[in-house]
């Protein structure tokens, strides 16, 4: 073998080394960092089951009721599931799924389903989300898409900076030439309670990048989102 083929026969071995060590470390580290949320998840059960208790007392209700008796505790894992999102960030779902493309058409997923707590009542909206982006040279692996939106879903919010915080991660992770995404949303207090209105339907949008600046690429993403 040449000194030459073997140098990069070496150096190929060596960058590979690198990637699998890197990779081990991040596994590690994202197990080191579940492991850590939910020993703190587990810690905080039951000042919110008391919490709960405190609650429907409070409503009059009987909390040593048969039906009642496991509802604090089922209540307080319930809201830990739905605000989950405190806990995440966008580098624990991406999991080195950004990859090397040559790809500079628009990428478009849509009717992401989305489930959120509204944080001025504490009562769901729910809707679906469409995304596009046009890459710069890096895409990103589709279910992580709809893996960001859970992350800022799952904690109380508001529609219009759930929109704006989707658009602005997934333009800092990919740093693409554009972002854009539209959420449609029915929100439970207006047809729970308040106004009762049972058909409304809340739509937001974000641009960012080329979507922003150009109307054509902004049409173009709208057309095709709302298309069945």
């Amino acid at each position: 073998m040449s000194t030459k083929v073997g140098d990069i026969v070496e150096e190929f071995h060596s960058n590979n080394g690198d990637r699998i060590t890197d990779n081990k470390m991040s596994t590690v580290h994202r197990h080191h960092e579940t492991s850590r949320k939910e020993s703190e998840d587990e810690s905080r059960l039951p000042a919110l089951e008391a919490a709960y208790t405190d609650i429907l007392r409070h409503l009059g209700e009987d909390t040593d009721r048969e039906g009642l008796l496991r509802t604090p505790l089922r209540a307080a894992k319930a809201i830990q599931f739905l605000t989950k999102g405190y806990h995440e960030t966008i580098d624990d779902i991406l999991n080195n799924a950004i990859f090397d493309e040559d790809h500079d058409e628009m990428v478009i997923v849509k009717d992401i389903d989305m489930f959120s707590l509204c944080e001025h009542h504490m009562v769901p909206f729910f809707g679906k989300v469409h995304i596009g982006y046009i890459p710069n040279k890096k895409v990103v692996g589709l279910s992580k898409l709809a893996r960001i939106v859970e992350i800022f879903s799952r904690r109380l919010q508001v529609q219009e900076r759930l929109t704006k915080q989707i658009a602005t991660g997934i333009s800092e992770a990919l740093q693409p030439k554009g972002v854009a995404v539209v959420i449609e949303a029915a929100h439970m207090c207006m047809v729970m309670r308040g106004v009762q209105k049972m058909n409304s339907r809340t739509v937001t949008s974000a641009m960012l990048g080329v979507y922003l600046e150009d109307p054509k690429t902004r049409e173009e993403f709208l057309y095709l989102s709302r298309r069945t």
